[in-house]
């Protein structure tokens, strides 16, 4: 007996890419009216993320991109966990209160040991920001209302250099951002500067331990001695909150007499990433406040768990537990013995990879050796060739690298910057070494795009196109070939 099938409907019989779905244009905008078998859309979409950077390679981002088979597992397990569904999950709770522990003593917060550190697991240190200047916020507004005062103007200084989401802060919260300009050679907040723009009004000074631009960790500790003595000669009690959210899990381990934290006085809470160099896949943040009296309790919700108090605080509703699980592992996994030895390995890596840049002799080094595990450089020479176009031709081996402009007052300083990960390997440093010095040769026997789009502009002022090429190259290129064309025409006039 021969047995029939039915050939058009059974699909699922025949290979993935010899069936009607990958035939068809992918969805975009609107709900397909039918449904497709699970390995055909699983097929389909694979086959686009093909053309993702490989996060490996990808040394823009500070953010985790390996963690062990047992720890991968461990997220999948609670990947459906919700974790605002404390009732429900109340053991998850308790790790997420473990890791806040940990990370207070880590900083030196001045906690018994019989007491529970004040803090709380973030969706990164983008929430855990938002949460501190909420509290600085509110205590400030307490204090003034008590004198008599106006509230109606509190404002943060901060570094030009702080991450966006401090931005986002001042404009969601309606606070003034009061930004300390930065300069050539010196690309972090003067605490100086920063402490003479204080006044009556500002809720709190940030400082960055571990600047996004060059991985530098600021002074706190001559940040703290000055805002002392203005707090000292004019009873404001300006505090300190340190966004260590790059160096936060570096610092303990590689600078442990470094005093930054808790140790200072003037420090109130301090905000970390779980997913940086917490070693943790991204999705968590952490904030801790130096005692309970430094979280205002009106902002605090209580959640009751069989006579249980479960105090939360937190922008964010739904999450997942995964995260939080994952650096509860990662710390009992790798002790402080562990992480010392990863930052200690990143750190090596990160001079044989600034060792190998400085050899080509092409490159002025921007960062500093005390900081993050990252190499941020600059072209010694740019009148021919930029930054821009060495990343773009390294993305032809797969390497992500940034290249930027600094912020004010250092705008015509343009750099590449490589983050330093537990998963970047002395093998890729040299290789990196190898395909830097590649690209190198090619492009000094291209012709030059900075004179070319300068003729361009020349030639054709109004063009979009033009313009968008030319705000990629640093203001000082910019300045000296306009100089240069503007004066070629006068030559010409004469």
């Amino acid at each position: 007996m021969v047995l029939a099938t039915n050939s058009d409907s059974d699909e699922h019989l025949h290979s993935t890419f010899a069936s009607r779905y990958v035939r068809a244009v992918v969805p975009r905008f609107k709900m397909p009216d039918h449904c497709m078998p699970k390995d055909a859309a699983y097929q389909v979409i694979n086959d686009e993320l093909m053309l993702d950077g490989n996060p490996r390679l990808n040394l823009a981002s500070f953010v985790t991109t390996w963690m062990e088979p047992e720890c991968d597992k461990l997220i999948m397990d609670s990947v459906n966990k919700n974790y605002v569904d404390m009732d429900e999950y109340p053991v998850t709770t308790e790790l997420q209160n473990r890791c806040v522990n940990m990370i207070a003593n880590l900083f030196h917060a001045p906690v018994g040991e019989d007491e529970a550190a004040i803090g709380c697991g973030t969706v990164g240190s983008s929430e855990a920001i938002m949460l501190a200047g909420l509290a600085f916020k509110r205590k400030w507004q307490h204090r003034r209302k008590a004198q008599g005062l106006p509230i109606d103007k509190p404002n943060i200084v901060t570094g030009a250099n702080v991450q966006v989401c401090w931005e986002k802060f001042a404009r969601y919260f309606e606070v003034e951002l009061k930004e300390v300009k930065l300069s050539e050679d010196y690309y972090v907040m003067d605490p100086a500067k920063a402490v003479e723009m204080v006044d009556e009004n500002t809720i709190c000074v940030a400082a960055i331990l571990g600047s996004t631009l060059t991985g530098e960790f600021e002074d706190v500790k001559q940040l703290n001695d000055l805002l002392a003595e203005k707090n000292a000669e004019t009873g404001w009690e300006t505090p300190i909150h340190v966004d260590a959210a790059s160096g936060g899990f570096i610092a303990p381990f590689l600078y442990p007499d470094l005093e930054w934290d808790f140790r200072l006085p003037w420090v109130k809470s301090i905000n970390v990433s779980g997913h940086k160099y917490g070693l943790v896949y991204a999705g968590v943040g952490w904030v801790v406040w130096r005692t309970k009296d430094d979280l205002p309790e009106e902002l605090v919700f209580h959640i009751n768990y069989l006579g249980a108090d479960q105090p939360t605080f937190t922008l964010n509703f739904s999450k997942g537990s995964s995260q939080i699980i994952a650096q509860y592992y990662q710390f009992i996994r790798l002790g402080f013995e562990g992480y010392k030895n990863i930052m200690e390995n990143c750190m090596d890596n990160a001079r044989r990879l600034r060792e190998g840049i400085e050899m080509t002799g092409k490159f002025n080094i921007v960062s500093k050796d005390i900081g993050v595990p990252l190499v941020a450089f600059s072209l010694k020479d740019s009148s021919k060739h930029t930054v821009f176009e060495i990343a773009e031709s390294l993305r032809k081996f797969g390497w992500i690298i940034p290249a930027y402009t600094m912020p004010a007052d250092a705008q015509h300083i343009a750099v590449l910057r490589v983050v330093i990960r537990e998963d970047f390997s002395r093998g890729l440093a040299d290789r990196l070494i190898t395909h830097i010095i590649q690209v190198l040769k090619e492009i000094e026997g291209l012709p030059s795009r900075i004179a070319h789009l300068a003729a361009a502009a020349a030639v054709s002022g109004d063009d979009e196109e033009v313009k968008v090429k030319t705000a990629k190259m640093s203001l000082k290129d910019i300045t000296k070939y306009w100089k240069r064309l503007v004066e070629h025409k006068r030559n010409i006039v004469c």
